[in-house]
C-alpha cells in the first residue's frame, strides 16, 4: 500500500465531479479489452474465469450499482464517514494503481472531496467518540495522496490525533470504541493499524516513528494474547478486560466463538501492515509469526467440499453453519499478498491459488447485464450494544446474509488483484 497513486494535474483537475464516461465504463465491463475479456472456456484447472481481470470487472459492477460512492453500503446518497465505504474505495485505488483509469480516481476523490471540508473537518465524524472503525477510511485517504490537498492532510492528522488519545486497557490495547469500554475486538486491528503504520512511515521520523510502529506491533501481539484459544489455535472475536460483559467468559474475558470475518480482518491487517512496515524494523517478525500461525490453521477449518471458511470458524460443519464470502475473500487476500511480499513461503502458492479459484466458484455469479454478484456475505455481526448481541452460535448463524456487501467486495477485489499479479 505504500506504492504511490498516479497523480497528475489533469487527473486532479475535476476532482469534485464524478465523471462516468460511457465508453470507459463499457471497456471496464468487458467488451474486447484484455483486462475484461468475456468469460471463456475453463482452463486445465477448471477455473472458468481464466484470463478475466475480475478486480476490474467487480469494480465496474459496483459502479453500475452505485453511480456515486455515497450509495455504497446502502447509504442511498447520504454522506457518512464509514469504514465500509473506506474499505471498498481503498480496493478501487488499488485497481487504479495497477491498471489506471481516471474515472476510478474521480469516483474515489469525489467522495473524499465531498465529505471533507476545506478546513479538514470530516462530515459525520466525531473524534471524541473514539471509534476505531472511523480510522479505516484514512488509509484510502493516505493512498489518494494527502499532498494533493491541504484539507486531506488536515483530516489525516485528525485521525492520527484520535489514535494518540484513544482510550486503552491497562496493558496498552486500544478500546474498540468509547461506547465499548475495556474491549478489544479483532475487527479494530484492521480498522486502525494499516493507517497507523502508513502514517508513521510517511510522516514521522526517528524515535517518534519507531514509537508508533512499536505501538502498532503491540496491538497485534496484545489482541493475540487476549483472544487466542489454545485448544484450536483460532482467535475469538473479542476480549473484555473488565470481565463484566455478558458475552464474555468471566475467567478469560473472551467472547464465545471465533467469528470468520473477525479473523479475516486480523489476517488482512497483518498482510497490509507488513507491506508498509520497513523490513529492518525489529518487531516485524512478531507480526510475521502471527500471520503464519493463522495461515497454518486455515486448511483444517475449511469446508472440505468448497475449500472455503465458515461463518463460525470454530464450528466447521455444524448444523446451520455456512461458508461465508467475506471471511473467505479476506483469507485468500492475506495468503496471496503474504506470499507476494515474501513473508509467507512460496510453497504455499498452489494452495492459495486454488483457494482463490474456489472463492470465485463458490460465491461469484455472472449476471445478464454483465455485472458480477458476490453471494453469501454476512451483513453485520457484533457483540453487546443496544441489540444485546450475545456472540453465541445461534446469534452468528442467524445474522442477515446479503449479496455484494462492501466488506466482501473490497477484499474480493484486493484478492483478485493479488491473483492477477501472479498470472
Amino acid at each position: 500500500m505504500t506504492a504511490g497513486i498516479r497523480t497528475t494535474t489533469d487527473n486532479m483537475k475535476n476532482i469534485r465531479t464524478v465523471v462516468l464516461i460511457p465508453v470507459a465504463l463499457a471497456v471496464l465491463m468487458g467488451c474486447g479489452s484484455a483486462g475484461c475479456a468475456a468469460k471463456g472456456p475453463s482452463d486445465s484447472t477448471g477455473f472458468e474465469w481464466e484470463g478475466v481481470r475480475l478486480s476490474e470487472k467487480m469494480l465496474s459492477s459496483e459502479i453500475r450499482r452505485n453511480p456515486d460512492a455515497s450509495w455504497i453500503d446502502g447509504q442511498e446518497g447520504n454522506l457518512k464517514w464509514n469504514y465500509t465505504t473506506g474499505l471498498e474505495l481503498l480496493s478501487f485505488l488499488d485497481v487504479y494503481d495497477a491498471y489506471g483509469g481516471d474515472s476510478i480516481l474521480n469516483y474515489v476523490s469525489s467522495w473524499y472531496d465531498g465529505i471533507i471540508s476545506d478546513d479538514g473537518t470530516i462530515y459525520s465524524y466525531k473524534l471524541s467518540n473514539y471509534v476505531l472503525d472511523h480510522i479505516c477510511p484514512g488509509e484510502a485517504l493516505l493512498k489518494l495522496g494527502v499532498c494533493s490537498s491541504p484539507k486531506y492532510a488536515l483530516a489525516a492528522a485528525t485521525l492520527r490525533r484520535q489514535l494518540s488519545e484513544q482510550p486503552r486497557i491497562p496493558d496498552g490495547g486500544f478500546w474498540h470504541k468509547k461506547a465499548y469500554p475495556n474491549q478489544m475486538w479483532l475487527d479494530g486491528i484492521y480498522m486502525a493499524e494499516p493507517f497507523y503504520a502508513d502514517y508513521a512511515v510517511r510522516f514521522e521520523s526517528g524515535t517518534r516513528r519507531d514509537s508508533s510502529l512499536n505501538d502498532v506491533a503491540d496491538q497485534f501481539v496484545l489482541i493475540a494474547r487476549h483472544t487466542c484459544d489454545d485448544s484450536t489455535g483460532l482467535y475469538r472475536h473479542a476480549y473484555d478486560d473488565s470481565r463484566k460483559m455478558f458475552w464474555c467468559d468471566p475467567v478469560t474475558g473472551r467472547s464465545k466463538h471465533a467469528w470468520g470475518r473477525a479473523m479475516g480482518w486480523y489476517a488482512m491487517a497483518m498482510a497490509d501492515v507488513l507491506e508498509i512496515m520497513p523490513e529492518d524494523f525489529p518487531r516485524r517478525e512478531e507480526i510475521v509469526s502471527l500471520l503464519k500461525g493463522i495461515v497454518s490453521k486455515l486448511p483444517a477449518y475449511a469446508d472440505p467440499e468448497t475449500g472455503m471458511w465458515y461463518q463460525v470458524m470454530d464450528c466447521p460443519g455444524k448444523e446451520g453453519n455456512y461458508v461465508e464470502a467475506t471471511c473467505s475473500a479476506m483469507f485468500c487476500y492475506a495468503m496471496l499478498k503474504g506470499i507476494r511480499i515474501r513473508v509467507l513461503e512460496k510453497s504455499l502458492m498452489p494452495y492459495a491459488e486454488k483457494c482463490y479459484r474456489q472463492l470465485c466458484s463458490t460465491f461469484l455469479e455472472s449476471n445478464a447485464d454483465g455485472t458480477l454478484t458476490l453471494k453469501k456475505c454476512c451483513a453485520v455481526a457484533g457483540l453487546g450494544g443496544k441489540e444485546n448481541r450475545s456472540g453465541d452460535y445461534d446469534y452468528y448463524i442467524n445474522c442477515k446474509v446479503i449479496d455484494n456487501d462492501p466488506k466482501g467486495i473490497g477484499p474480493f477485489i484486493m484478492a483478485s488483484l493479488e491473483y492477477e499479479k501472479i498470472k
